[in-house]
């Protein structure tokens, strides 16, 4: 099986990082991992011309956006590690989901990653309240629909502005990567 863990985030070695390389470490003994940072791809933006609707791929953007959704398509399972920028997720990761629209439900013909995928989603922000980590998760979770991938878990994460604050979240992350690997169990 094969667990595709993403940094939603532009920094690679921040809170959002840390969070991912715990996951991966929880995650490795049952899965094989692959990691990767939305920054480290070039994604140009949308332009809104609905092309895709009729071809089921961007015909004027040319950037990385096959190559990560070739990543998507590899996995079985995937968690989307985000923070919170302005309670929402960050604008890189935004314009990534607005690029996926050839592999998007909405319309046919469409480009597809395969089915019978699952997606969990750790949200995480600097403030106590929940609610922004909701939004994010709201966000994934509606994104994944789309892509006709299973919205399977989630995980908010609040009082995180620093790597050096995940140290105390640590049994949090890895109770929530248990129940990924007890679900593994069961369904295959």
């Amino acid at each position: 099986m094969n667990a595709l863990i993403i940094n939603c985030s532009p920094v690679r070695n921040g809170a959002t990082a840390e969070i991912t390389r715990i996951v991966s470490a929880c995650l490795k003994r049952e899965y094989t991992i692959k990691n990767i940072c939305i920054d480290d791809f070039d994604i140009k933006y949308c332009k809104g011309c609905r092309n895709c609707h009729k071809t089921g791929k961007c015909i004027i953007q040319y950037d990385d956006v096959p190559e990560v959704m070739k990543q998507y398509n590899w996995a079985d399972i995937i968690i989307s590690v985000s923070p919170s920028y302005w309670a929402d997720i960050p604008g890189q990761f935004k314009v990534f989901i607005d690029r996926c629209t050839p592999w998007c439900n909405t319309h046919d013909p469409h480009a597809s990653i395969g089915i019978g995928k699952k997606g969990y989603t750790i949200a995480l922000r600097t403030g106590s309240g929940i609610s922004e980590c909701n939004k994010i998760i709201e966000s994934m979770e509606h994104f994944y629909g789309h892509l006709q991938i299973v919205p399977s878990g989630r995980l908010g994460l609040c009082s995180i502005e620093y790597k050096e604050d995940v140290g105390d979240r640590i049994q949090e992350i890895e109770s929530f990567c248990s129940k990924i690997t007890n679900e593994k169990k069961i369904d295959f």
